[in-house]
């Protein structure tokens, strides 16, 4: 894709897509951080609230979301993104659901996907990719 002499065209900032992660695992979210910040422009948040703050300031075309999270869960806050912001995409990460629940979760919410724990890199990466290119086709046919 590109060379050592060229610049890929993601590296002006400006051009990257906004993802905003929210986790209440510092840790976790530096690692997610990480792997995708050279694709995409990372904005994090370690409680849902924090979230819901930062989704009036900015526009994000993915967020990923723990789903367990102390002072409110990661499910609501999605349900309540997708009514706000119904063409960001949403991805819910989750460690402890049951399928009846996961199953509701993704109706109530119109998840794009969900992640279960522990979570690939690899496969963070090209959900989060994926997500991208699903927001610019549906928000090109709105």
């Amino acid at each position: 894709m590109s060379t050592a002499n060229s610049k890929p065209a993601a590296a002006d900032p400006s051009k990257k897509d906004a993802v905003l992660l929210v986790d209440d695992e510092k840790p976790l979210l530096e690692v997610f951080s990480a792997a995708l910040s050279p694709m995409f422009e990372i904005t994090t948040a370690t409680t849902a609230r924090e979230a819901d703050f930062l989704l009036q300031k900015k526009t994000f075309k993915v967020v990923v979301a723990d789903h367990l999270m102390p002072g409110g869960n990661g499910m609501n806050f999605l349900v309540r993104a997708r009514e706000e912001f119904p063409y960001m995409q949403r991805v819910l990460v989750t460690g402890y659901m049951k399928p009846e629940m996961l199953l509701r979760s993704v109706n109530e919410a119109a998840l794009f996907r969900y992640l279960l724990k522990p979570v690939a890199i690899a496969e963070l990466i090209k959900v989060v990719q994926d997500a991208a290119k699903a927001h610019d086709a549906s928000a090109v046919t709105k």
